[in-house]
This record gives C-alpha cells, structure tokens and sequence, in this order.
C-alpha cells in the first residue's frame, strides 16, 4: 500500500488486517492482551515516565517564586529577567523538534535518559551560576529536556500500556505537570532561588535512575528488528504468566505495515488537497499562542510581576 492511496482521501484497506474472528490487531492488543489489567511493572514503568511531566512543571514554574531573589542577587533588570524566563521555552522547541527522531534513534528509554542529562545539567548550572548568562544557559539546557520529554513520556505509556487503559495512564502525564507547577510554585515560598533549583535535580534523578529497571517500549523494539528482546519486554510488562502471542503479533503485523507506508516530507503538507486543512492547523496555532503567551503560561513565568503591578505585596524566591 502506497501514500497514493492515503493522499486520495482514504485508505484502501486498514493498516492492520483484521483477524477472522473479528479482533482487530491495530491498536496493540485485543482478546486477552486487549483487556490485560496494570501489572506492577506497568505501573512502575509509568510512575517513573511521569517523574519527567514533573520535571516539565517543575521547569514552568520555578521562574515565578525565583524572580525576587534572582533580580535582587544578580542586579538584574526586568528585561533581563524576561529573557531567563522566556528562554525555557526557546529550549524547548528546539528539544521538540529532535525529540521524534531521538525517540527513534536511541530509543524511548534513552530519550528520557538523555533529557534527564540535560535538565540535570541545566539545574546545576543554576545552582551555581554567578553571572547572567550562566542563568539563561542553565534554563535553555532544561527547556531543551522539557521539550524531549513533552514527547518521549506520554509516547512511551501509550506503548507499554493495554489498550484498555492507555487513556487513564496517559492523563498522569499531564497531572504531573499541574503538580510540578503547583509545588514548585509552594516551594519556592520558603526556600531561596538556588535551593529552589537544587530541589529540581530530584526527580531528574529519580527518572534517571528509574530508566534502569523498566523495560524498554515493546513496539519500539519491534520497530529496528530486535523482536526476542521486543517479546520479553512485552512478558515482563504483562506479567510472566500472560499469553502474549496475539499482541506480539499484532505488534509486529502493525510495525510492519507502517514500514511499507512511504515517508512523507514536510513541502507535502502544502499540497492542495491539504488547504483546507492547513487552514484549521494555524487557526488552532494562533489560538495557542494566544492562550499561551497571553494567558495561563505567562502568567506561570512572570506571577510576581503581575502582583506587584496589581498592588500586592508579594515576596517569594528569597
């Protein structure tokens, strides 16, 4: 099956083939695999995903409670201020662009370790910056992990997950980011910048460490050809004593239709038969920007500015 068929408006048949008795093997399970229940690796695998959505909130929102302090101990202007907070996200572009072809590279599990690295690092840079621009250097280096594990996380509990509850585990990923924001933001009331930042190191470790003892993701390791390695880390997500042989199958069946798939480039998405399309995809991005840069997310940045200018006393980041 070509792109010729998927450009021409729908497909001429599914990507999977369904089977005779009507499962359909092109989610990653059905039959037994399908209604599989959380297994305690499951569950250890996702906890130790999501600490990297904490890192991600953790990363939003220290910039907030870190203002007073930071402005006061390194001299800085207000200007100079909004470059250190708004270059996070500069990072992370540019970390979400790489993210897909890293992801595929060295793997789901070597994605978030090597993100990890790079908060780490950009952590530590802040701990123990003394001038300017070791501050926006430390920042761009945990926007460009955030901007990995804004991908890699959420990618990698849908693949080691049942079918059935991919939808719940995937949402922790997103509450760990409300909960990085949160208690970053609580935190950084009762402790100075610099511990604030030392304290982000901790679930950078946790993940980093974690990625040791869960298994890789399954369809990736279908994906390169490693499909002994691709069938024990299915069992060990599944439980020693689960049937795995239909999702292994169907596993292999949907990696392997995928590869006869043709890839697209990106001058493709400006083809006419996408117009209409395109149209929709920039009014969504104009809707974000604004959302984002004029709404919650600034607010996240630069919440003590905003206070001192609607006459509240604020004092955090001592």
């Amino acid at each position: 099956m070509g792109r010729e068929s998927i450009e021409g408006g729908e497909l001429s048949s599914p990507l999977v083939a369904e089977k005779n008795d009507g499962v359909c093997a092109s989610g990653g399970g059905g039959g037994q695999s399908g209604g599989s229940s959380a297994t305690g690796v499951v569950v250890l695998s996702t906890l130790v995903a999501v600490s990297g959505s904490y890192v991600f909130g953790s990363a939003v929102g220290y910039s907030s409670p870190a203002q007073s302090g930071i402005m006061d101990e390194q001299g800085l202007t207000v200007a100079e201020y909004s470059l250190f907070g708004s270059i996070l996200t500069i990072g992370a572009m540019i970390g979400a662009l790489v993210s897909g072809k890293i992801a595929d590279y060295i793997g789901r599990s070597g994605a978030m370790g090597l993100s990890e690295i790079l908060c780490l690092a950009g952590w530590l840079i802040i701990v123990f910056s003394k001038v300017n621009w070791c501050l926006d250097l430390g920042r761009l280096l945990v926007g460009c992990g955030m901007g990995l594990l804004s991908y890699v996380v959420p990618v990698y509990i849908a693949e080691i997950t049942p079918k059935n509850l991919r939808g719940g585990f995937t949402t922790v990923h997103q509450l760990m980011i409300c909960c990085g924001v949160s208690l970053t933001y609580l935190i950084g009331a009762f402790v100075n910048w610099r511990a604030l930042a030392l304290i982000g190191t901790i679930p950078c470790l946790v993940q980093l460490l974690g990625i040791f003892f869960i298994p890789e993701s399954p369809r990736w390791l279908a994906k390169i050809g490693r499909e002994r390695e691709c069938e024990t880390a299915l069992q060990r997500l599944r439980g020693e004593n689960a049937d795995i042989s239909q999702e292994a199958a169907e596993i292999r069946d949907y990696t392997e239709t995928l590869q006869q798939l043709s890839e697209a480039s990106f001058l493709d998405l400006f083809q006419p038969q996408y117009a209409r399309s395109l149209i929709g995809v920039r009014l969504e991005l104009a809707s974000w920007y604004y959302n984002n840069l004029e709404g919650s997310m600034a607010s996240h940045f630069m919440q003590v500015l905003y206070s001192y200018q609607l006459g509240f006393q604020v004092v955090l980041g001592l």
